[in-house]
């Protein structure tokens, strides 16, 4: 079985893109689990954010899947095609990455 992702990618400023990628299903993966094997068998590239040291200790890799905010790390995938896109509320850095530290607490000048 396979589940299909489409990635809404993007830097700020330009326009954003989607593109697809099927990646193989077994039960109990994460969505995490599908970014980082499209980062390692088809597209290095995508900029996501995690820290896993547990699930859903870090809040790295929150993003939004299918229009509702979850945390990558323990949404779990299904059949059929799911929508992941970067946070709609934070500052977008690239890819599913947005600003998560807040404002007094990041670095001038970066």
């Amino acid at each position: 079985m396979n589940v299909t992702l489409v990635v809404c990618r993007g830097t700020p400023g330009d326009a954003p893109r989607e593109e697809r990628w099927t990646v193989p299903f077994e039960p109990g993966q994460s969505v995490l689990d599908a970014l980082r094997w499209i980062r390692s068998h088809r597209d290095a590239t995508l900029a996501i954010r995690y820290s896993c040291t547990n699930a859903n200790t870090c809040k790295e890799c929150m993003v939004r899947i299918d229009g509702k905010t979850a945390y990558a790390c323990t949404a779990r995938l299904h059949e059929g095609t799911m929508r992941i896109e970067p946070l709609p509320n934070k500052r977008l850095v690239r890819d599913l990455v947005t600003e998560i530290a807040p404002p007094n607490e990041r670095l001038s000048g970066v």
